[in-house]
């Protein structure tokens, strides 16, 4: 696997930025999605509408896109340097982003059975922990500050 890894690594180290790219792309959609949702009476035909863009996001984009970050970014861990201690913060930070996009896709249930509880606000302040994670992620991987 490594030298496969070695040889094909420019192009493997591309699909991961464009599927981390897509990824975050969802990640910080599908909140503000449900910052919308959350203010919608259920029933409504607004509500219904953002159940069915909801799952679509998820399931076609969100979901494929971090599966694809997975397989790719564990192909180039293979030739990574494991001695370094930013490798081990970024990755507790994708873990922490992985544990995100699970709590996102139990709010999507939530909206999809007329279960939600949490006003739009709520919404709003998790819209914006993925960009702290990503911002946190691209400088450890860049910089590589220790």
């Amino acid at each position: 696997m490594t030298a496969f890894v070695s040889q094909w690594h420019a192009w493997i180290k591309a699909l991961h930025i464009v599927a981390v790219m897509a990824w975050m792309a969802g990640m910080l959609y599908l909140p503000r999605l449900y910052v919308y949702h959350a203010a919608a009476k259920p029933g409504t035909e607004l509500s219904e509408t953002l159940k069915v863009m909801e799952r679509r996001l998820l399931r076609a984009i969100v979901n494929p896109a971090m599966i694809a970050a997975f397989i790719s970014g564990g192909m180039l861990l293979t030739v990574q340097d494991w001695g370094r201690g930013w490798l081990y913060v970024k990755l507790a930070l994708v873990v922490a982003m992985s544990v995100l996009h699970h709590l996102y896709a139990t709010w999507r249930k939530d909206f999809e059975q007329d279960r939600n509880t949490r006003p739009p606000r709520f919404y709003r302040i998790a819209n914006e922990i993925p960009t702290l994670l990503l911002i946190a992620i691209v400088f450890l991987a860049v910089i590589k500050p220790f």
